[in-house]
């Protein structure tokens, strides 16, 4: 599942760790799973930094994850809200009314009663909890990306992800709540809200203060040519790294069931691709510009995987099938991603005004 291309468009816009993102969790998946079976010591050691069942490490990773991403958004850019509201009409409605839900369905279905056979019941919940959390989080980053990559409009592109990250702050915990009830896991409200301070609220209000007191002291290009490129790396190092121990924990579950990993996956491609054609639908048949369409039905059908994992984590434990769940999710979003890239692209002619050269 190595998202691998010769494409030389799709090349020139994703950087080596993007391209390759699927190599990089099956090495952290290797890795981690040598480091559990042959240093046991390393997860044991790490596991006693807790504090309010809060993994102190795995949050610092976390932070590391996100925070780069945050640092991005602009707040100032929602004043384009006016400009192609039929774009943000469709996102936000995918987003927050419809994805979350298909995603319950279509997980609830497969891992639940088509799968039942192959997973045992208790495991097969903690799976859709983590289906849940990623169908509440819609992407915040990597949608620039898929921007880039279908000649979206990157100024409009931000206004959708700087809404859709205001919205998160207010529907993503009552979502979660509402679903997990809905699969008969009850999680405590006050750990669904200290997950949503701790990996929203946070390191939202400090990429935000860090993006003013920059762009105040040094400017926007120093900003967007400097500072993001040297934060860049802090991402993928930090997601690699949480991977590692989240493996390093899972590896026994793993090796005793290697196929879990094949059903966890189908819901959820499933789901990319009805999202992905829902959104992209819609956008053409209002005839919205396909500069604003493509990466609005990117921004649905890809997953704030980032969020997911830290969520799972916090939720359930590093030791848990929902956070395996949401590892499965980072593993097969590029691939998709980039086959829906492509036919974004091969469909830009049946939009106002585009044609597909």
């Amino acid at each position: 599942m190595t998202q691998k291309t010769d494409d030389p468009d799709i090349r020139e816009g994703m950087g080596l760790f993007e391209r390759y993102l699927s190599v990089w969790v099956a090495l952290a998946i290797v890795i981690g799973i040598a480091m559990g079976q042959w240093l046991p010591v390393v997860p044991d050691v790490l596991s006693r930094f807790e504090y309010a069942q809060v993994s102190i490490p795995v949050a610092v990773l976390i932070w590391a994850m996100i925070f780069p991403m945050m640092v991005q958004i602009d707040f100032a850019a929602i004043a384009g809200v006016r400009r192609q509201p039929r774009g943000l009409v469709i996102t936000t409605t995918v987003n927050w009314l419809i994805k979350p839900f298909t995603m319950f369905v279509i997980a609830w279905f497969f891992l639940l009663v088509v799968f039942e056979p192959l997973i045992e019941a208790g495991l097969a919940r903690q799976y859709l909890a983590g289906a849940i959390l990623l169908g509440a989080a819609p992407c915040t980053a990597m949608v620039f990306v898929w921007s880039y990559l279908t000649r979206g409009d990157a100024a409009y592109t931000l206004v959708q992800v700087s809404l859709n990250d205001i919205i998160m702050l207010f529907a993503f915990a009552p979502i979660v709540m509402f679903l997990l009830g809905l699969s008969d896991m009850i999680v405590p409200w006050q750990t669904i809200a200290l997950s949503v301070i701790l990996y929203i609220v946070i390191p939202l209000a400090a990429g935000y203060a860090t993006r003013r007191w920059v762009i105040a002291r040094y400017g926007n290009a120093y900003f967007d040519n400097v500072f993001m490129k040297r934060l860049a790396p802090v991402t993928p190092i930090g997601l690699i790294l949480t991977l590692v121990l989240l493996f390093a924990f899972q590896g026994e579950v793993i090796l005793q069931n290697p196929l879990h990993i094949v059903l966890i996956a189908v819901p959820l491609i499933l789901q990319t691709f009805l999202i992905f054609a829902v959104a992209y639908g819609w956008a053409m048949a209002w005839r919205v510009p396909h500069s604003v369409a493509a990466p609005g039905a990117m921004i649905g059908a890809s997953n704030f995987f980032e969020l997911a994992v830290a969520a799972a984590i916090a939720l359930f434990g590093i030791q848990s099938g929902a956070a395996l769940a949401t590892v499965v999710g980072v593993l097969v979003e590029v691939p998709l991603m980039l086959g829906l890239v492509k036919i974004a692209n091969h469909t830009r002619q049946y939009f106002p005004g585009e044609t597909n050269a």
